[in-house]
């Protein structure tokens, strides 16, 4: 069984609803399973730390996570045109994975959540995609074959999947936003068999 990791950050609840979604499109694919992790915020006061073990939700990512995975969907909500800060703190401490080389070939593919139509959701995906490329990563996009790509009038780019969540994050997931999100967890399964021949 080839696993596919859905490591993602969320704080309002969005980007984790999109991380299930895309598990769903990995899942629809024979042969391949998604395992689902997250991060543990980060404090700017040095003395605060998270528990191990999340009280709620799902478990946070260990670095053979990665190692063992066939491929990865990595989602944060945009910060400013970026990744929120938890995402890069932990992608900063994969430099021993780099280093073994450990996840050259793989493929990999980005998603994001922001408050507003032009909240920077590609800007984020292209900067998510880099730590992945020095990473030796294959980065999967999104066709325009995919209908939903041409007709959705709120989330959804070509660099991967998208959700407008509003100011306040409590706009829904769009249904053009929700078929992307399987169409992305769904190609990114099938490159990872391919490439797993």
């Amino acid at each position: 069984m080839n696993e596919i990791l859905v490591l993602y950050y969320s704080q309002g609840g969005a980007v984790r609803s999109m991380a299930q979604l895309i598990a769903r499109g990995i899942e629809s694919v024979a042969g391949t399973k998604a395992r689902i992790r997250t991060v543990p915020k980060v404090s700017s006061n040095c003395e605060a730390t998270e528990a191990e073990i999340p009280a709620s939700g799902d478990p946070y990512v260990e670095l053979q996570d990665l190692e063992q995975c066939a491929g990865l969907a990595l989602g944060s909500p945009t910060r400013f045109g970026n990744m929120a800060a938890p995402m890069k703190y932990f992608l900063d401490g994969t430099s021993g994975l780099w280093l073994k080389g450990a996840l050259i070939n793989k493929p990999a593919c980005v998603f994001t959540s922001s408050g507003s139509m032009h909240g920077g959701n590609e800007t984020t995906l292209l900067t998510m995609m880099l730590p992945l490329m020095h990473h030796g990563m294959m980065i999967v996009g999104l066709p325009y074959s995919e209908p939903a790509l041409s007709t959705t009038t709120t989330g959804g780019t070509p660099y991967g999947a998208s959700h407008i969540g509003g100011a306040m994050d409590d706009k829904p997931i769009s249904d053009d936003e929700k078929k992307l999100c399987m169409a992305l967890g769904k190609r990114l399964a099938e490159t990872a068999l391919k490439l797993n021949v």
